[in-house]
């Protein structure tokens, strides 16, 4: 495979193939986790999805489905914005 300065789309990072290998769970896994199998994803998205802006309108949206899980998730962990996107780069089980 040849590398032009960029990663290859199968290359992982060294933290992510490090937290890959956990064996532990933690108690922020364990809640996530728990949420998964609980909020009732698909409800809440048919119902959000007629009043989601669409492409064509400026800047091309983010997938809902992503927005609902970091919504809820700053939420959860009482974070704000800029808290919220610093946390998702710095912190492997709420970028999974």
């Amino acid at each position: 495979m040849r590398m032009t300065g960029h990663k290859a789309m199968s290359q992982i990072s060294f933290s992510d193939a490090e937290y890959a290998g956990k064996r532990k769970k933690t108690r922020r896994e364990v809640f996530l986790a728990e949420m998964e199998a609980v909020v009732p994803w698909k409800a809440l998205l048919g119902l959000i999805e007629p009043h989601y802006p669409t492409a064509g309108r400026g800047r091309r949206p983010y997938p809902l489905a992503s927005m609902l899980r970091v919504h809820l998730m700053q939420n959860w962990f009482a974070l704000s914005d800029p808290a919220m996107e610093e946390a998702l780069y710095e912190i492997a089980s709420l970028r999974a």
